[in-house]
């Protein structure tokens, strides 16, 4: 079925320019000519695109959020954990015989 009467752009047509790359109106107008005289047939032309998708489409948007995503934030440096003093050391030994008894 024509979608262009002016320039005789089939519905076959947009699909294979679509399925080429070109997925958005202006595209295919850029492709055919399709939509750039009385511009009639852009709607049709938007209605086919988005029923019938455009391959493309969907691989270049996960490419596109694939390279926007937030680089991971820098590690937070963290304080070297000092050995505990002989004080410690005997404090806790003593608490743990008390506790034993």
């Amino acid at each position: 079925m024509f979608v262009c009467s002016c320039f005789g752009i089939t519905e076959q047509q947009v699909r294979e320019h679509a399925a080429a790359g070109a997925c958005t109106p202006r595209q295919i107008a850029s492709a055919s000519g399709a939509g750039t005289d009385c511009g009639s047939c852009v709607r049709r032309i938007q209605g086919l695109l988005g029923r019938d998708g455009c391959p493309r489409r969907e691989a270049a948007a996960v490419r596109a959020a694939a390279a926007v995503t937030a680089p991971a934030a820098p590690p937070v440096p963290t304080a070297p954990v000092p050995a505990p003093s002989p004080a410690a050391v005997a404090r806790e030994g003593r608490k743990a015989a008390v506790a034993a008894v």
